[in-house]
């Protein structure tokens, strides 16, 4: 028996090894509970939309067609699990060099394409069509039709659609070959793309650009840190590996060709790693960014090792450690031993227990997590209760604060749950398998973080103490009157952050003029002049406690 299978294995490698790989991916996509943002991702895909805060919607298109089959963790990752088995695929056919040992040997020692090939995140369909786009690409350039132009175009669309880094992908294969730029039929492919994914945009522009707003300026530091550069060369040498993460670079480093699609390749791989360490300079960058980049890296990385008999021999050597620790995660993620489990506080265990605690302390309520987009997305799948997360101002904005859930709850008692919550005397402890937390009951709960502002200029100034006044723009504007001016104005703050800590605080108030609005106080701050951040805030049911209304914004005080 075992011979005949051995004797299959040999005969059949590559059925062998798709069907291993998707079979053991869907088995630890049904075991293992949901990460944070995975959570997050599903609530995405309860509300249907041409764009989100965070990302564009493909993410959310794949676990709603995923959890409309199974219900369950499997559900909402089966996409996921099709999609990265299709990607080696992809990948495999796009070898510049045939040596199929080599490249199953490289993809076993890869702990990101099989731990990571399962998370619902938007980065698996970001690579896997990245990996179609690479593959229709070179079609391209093999027959330049117009079907194939058209084709091309709608995978660039599908790109963008999963993650805004498509962008990179697309702009350094033109740049790889300056021809395309005199040649009709890629602009062809280039229009059909942006006309495609014209619908999201326009979702941008009618939310005020959320995405572009947030991963530009909100998501900066307030300075550089040398640790920004290197964690993120440390990550890319672990993401590609882990063990021969610095082998696969070096490979990549010494492969030379003038093919053009060879070309495309190695400016998409340099390009993405380049931008994004230069982007280290405007504060941390996640090491799965350039996860796409791992496309382009496994092919010309191969092509060069299958030259390189010495070097490879090392594929070889490290692919059994290698794997041994891939198998270690795995078994980690799907079994719970609460001991160890508990030590390492993660996100992939603990959370039905968790979720169910809190639900035993609300008596049925409707719950509100403070400062977390996780918590609530957590409690609401594991559940089935809906649930919402009411970000302030020392947090950040999210797409909580555009679903419809708090204006539905406004008026009506809820449960709110956070550790913020210790100081006030009526909270009541909740011991849970993921630590103490508090939780109160609030009889009227009122928030209003679903109202946006934003000023005109990106610095606000204080000068002599003083606020200058500032122009700014609410959405909805069909709301600004009666809240900002009414009988009963709200409370509206400016909080100033140095750093990463709130220093001050400033109580605000409106003016309307000819159709403008403008902020300013009556009260004086006294701060050591230098520039600061500053953040618009709602006052909340909860004291001292005001919602986050706005973009973080610069502040210079002279």
């Amino acid at each position: 028996m075992l011979q005949d299978i051995r004797d299959s294995i040999r005969q059949h490698p590559k059925t062998w090894f798709y069907t291993s790989w998707l079979l053991l991916n869907l088995l630890q996509s049904y075991g293992t509970e949901l990460l944070d943002d995975e959570a997050y991702y599903w609530v995405f895909s309860r509300y249907p939309d041409w764009g989100y805060f965070d990302h564009p919607p493909m993410i959310a298109i794949l676990i709603r067609a995923g959890y409309a089959l199974f219900p369950n963790e499997l559900g909402v990752r089966l996409f996921m699990a099709l999609m990265n088995t299709a990607t080696l695929f992809l990948i495999h056919q796009m070898l510049l060099k045939n040596q199929q040992k080599l490249f199953y040997t490289i993809a076993f020692s890869m702990g990101v394409l099989q731990i990571g090939g399962i998370l619902a995140v938007p980065d698996i369909p970001l690579t896997f069509f990245t990996a179609l786009f690479f593959w229709q690409y070179r079609r391209f350039l093999a027959v330049a039709s117009l079907v194939n132009a058209l084709l091309l175009g709608l995978i660039m669309a599908l790109m963008l659609y999963s993650k805004y880094h498509g962008v990179l992908i697309i702009f350094f294969t033109f740049l790889s070959n300056p021809k395309l730029f005199l040649q009709w039929k890629a602009w062809v492919a280039a229009v059909v793309g942006a006309l495609l994914f014209s619908p999201h945009l326009w979702w941008q522009y009618t939310h005020d650009f959320p995405s572009v707003m947030y991963h530009l300026k909100e998501r900066n530091a307030p300075e550089y840190s040398f640790a920004f550069s290197l964690d993120y060369l440390t990550g890319q040498i672990l993401l590609a590996g882990p063990l021969i993460g610095w082998l696969l670079l070096y490979a990549a480093g010494q492969f030379r060709s003038k093919d053009l699609f060879a070309r495309a390749l190695q400016f998409s791989l340099w390009g993405i790693y380049g931008f994004f360490l230069v982007s280290t300079l405007k504060g941390r960058v996640e090491a799965n960014w350039t996860v796409p980049a791992l496309v382009p890296l496994l092919i010309i990385s191969h092509a060069w090792l299958t030259d390189s008999a010495k070097h490879a021999r090392w594929v070889y050597k490290l692919m059994p450690p290698a794997l041994a620790l891939v198998i270690l995660v795995r078994l980690y993620m799907i079994t719970d031993i609460e001991p160890l489990t508990s030590v390492f506080k993660d996100e992939m265990h603990g959370n039905p227990s968790w979720a169910t605690t809190i639900k035993e302390k609300a008596g049925g309520l409707p719950v509100v997590f403070l400062n977390s987009y996780q918590r609530p997305s957590k409690y609401w799948f594991y559940t089935g209760d809906t649930s919402f997360g009411l970000n302030t101002t020392r947090y950040r904005r999210n797409n909580y604060n555009f679903w419809p859930i708090e204006k539905e709850w406004q008026g009506k008692t809820a449960y709110t749950v956070d550790r913020l919550l210790e100081r006030l005397p009526d909270a009541t402890p909740i011991e849970t398998r993921k630590g103490l937390t508090y939780g109160k009951a609030i009889p009227t709960f009122q928030s209003n973080s679903w109202l946006r502002f934003q000023a005109i200029s990106d610095d606000l100034s204080i000068t002599d103490g003083k606020l200058s006044p500032f122009n700014f723009t609410v959405f909805p504007t069909s709301s600004a009157d009666s809240l900002l001016t009414g009988t009963r104005p709200l409370e509206v703050v400016l909080d100033v952050f140095g750093k990463d800590s709130m220093i001050a605080r400033l109580p605000l108030r409106f003016t309307n003029k000819e159709g403008n609005w403008y902020g300013s106080s009556n009260d004086s701050l006294s701060l050591a002049p230098g520039f600061y951040r500053a953040k618009i805030g709602v006052g909340t049911v909860l004291p001292l406690l005001y919602s986050q209304n706005s973009a973080s914004v610069k502040l210079r005080v002279r």
